[in-house]
């Protein structure tokens, strides 16, 4: 991991929806927008506060029409998130979010053709102290309206260094958007340049973070659904963020944005850029060796572990003794199973030995328990009490006994001589 990039600091919001801290040496914030409409009222609110819930740190909203910004007027009361007005071809519905008290403006300064219009609201932003995101999408950023202009860009696209030609638009587009905002000494913005494809999202903001001292909005536009999108943003961001840039992030779907939050909070956890919060699940790959139905098990143990864990405590669900006994050793809670049984390990001590129907019951009671304990002084997240050795795959786990006397598997090991009627 590289030191994070030395950026400029915004911060906004109020005291009844919390305030979000972006650049600087600021937590990277997770953001997401809402899928409904923003003129549906209650829908609209109910979405916020399920995204809020999820861990959203600032939901976007979108005001295409004035009668969505007439409803963010009965919507901000009602929710406890910092809101962004996202804005594109109309200046007024960005005035009329101002007026309304949002918090953050995303502006396509590109799409409003006259510019004393984007001067309106730069000058309503700064004097509410409101900041506003500006970026380019490679979808976006070739003229369209001048066909001889956008003939000669798309040339360019299909020269033989595409990836240059459009870091060479997306310069310049930013450059000519941020001359607008310095001529009107407007400096609180965070900035964003994406793309379909992930090696140009990698490398418009490594060149963009030598060049702006901004802080940057990192995304992957037009992502597509989850089951493959989430590859798309991962690898860049992942990368990105490993790399010290990047300080606020929106993994986009074709989904729930629900899913946008859930991965983008998941990323900056493993990435040791956030303090996790709630349980941190770890569990075998498929393979042969599984004694149990490992898939539902950890399924399961995922939905009540979200339920019922606030601390970052590490649980392992392994379907064999293979890995097991280190995956146990290495969490606060662990299973690992045999032949439809299961031994639960609490910080390298074993808890108990269950079957199959019992493991997903007493498996969270030992999570329970364990957090109560930390939370009262008594256990500490991650210390570990003694080495795991493993146990007998014929024995302590089950029915290993019959079988190998019966001749039909091979005993692998065995703390103890076994006495067996038939010869192996």
């Amino acid at each position: 991991m590289q030191p994070r990039r030395k950026t400029r600091q915004i911060k906004f919001g109020d005291d009844q929806h919390g305030y979000v801290t972006i650049g600087g040496n600021a937590p990277v914030s997770v953001q997401t927008m809402t899928a409904g409409y923003t003129y549906e009222i209650d829908k609209c609110i109910a979405e916020i506060h399920k995204l809020t819930a999820a861990g959203a740190d600032l939901v976007r909203v979108a005001v295409p029409e004035k009668k969505d910004t007439e409803a963010l007027n009965q919507i901000l009361p009602q929710v406890n998130v910092p809101i962004v007005a996202d804005v594109h071809f109309h200046f007024q519905r960005a005035l009329e979010a101002i007026e309304a008290g949002v918090h953050k403006i995303r502006l396509n300064p590109g799409n409003i053709q006259d510019h004393t219009q984007v001067k309106k609201v730069i000058d309503a932003c700064k004097e509410r102290h409101i900041p506003i995101r500006i970026g380019v999408n490679e979808g976006s950023i070739i003229e369209r309206r001048d066909k001889k202009k956008r003939l000669k860009e798309l040339g360019g696209v299909f020269s033989d260094n595409k990836h240059g030609h459009f870091l060479a638009i997306m310069i310049t587009k930013l450059e000519e958007y941020l001359d607008i905002f310095q001529e009107r000494d407007f400096h609180d913005l965070v900035i964003s340049a994406k793309s379909i494809d992930p090696v140009l999202v990698i490398n418009a903001y490594e060149e963009i973070s030598t060049r702006f001292d901004y802080p940057l909005h990192l995304g992957v536009t037009h992502a597509g659904p989850k089951e493959t999108g989430a590859i798309r943003s991962v690898v860049p961001l992942g990368h990105l963020l490993a790399n010290g840039i990047g300080d606020t992030i929106r993994i986009s779907y074709a989904n729930d944005p629900i899913y946008e939050v859930e991965d983008g909070l998941e990323l900056l956890y493993v990435l040791g850029l956030r303090q996790r919060v709630g349980a941190e699940l770890i569990a075998c790959p498929t393979c042969g060796r599984i004694q149990v139905d490992l898939f539902t098990l950890t399924q399961q143990v995922r939905k009540k572990l979200a339920e019922h864990i606030k601390l970052p405590i590490k649980v392992a669900v392994m379907g064999c003794i293979v890995n097991g006994p280190g995956e146990a050793e290495g969490a606060d809670v662990a299973i690992f199973a045999g032949d439809r049984r299961g031994i639960i390990y609490v910080q390298g001590e074993k808890v108990a030995n269950v079957s199959e129907g019992e493991i997903l019951d007493r498996l969270v009671v030992e999570c329970k328990n364990f957090e109560d304990r930390v939370n009262r002084g008594e256990a500490m997240l991650g210390e570990k009490v003694v080495e795991i050795q493993p146990p007998d795959p014929i024995g302590d786990l089950g029915s290993g006994f019959d079988k190998i006397a019966a001749g039909d598997v091979e005993q692998i090991s065995a703390p103890i001589p076994l006495k067996i009627s038939k010869p192996l």
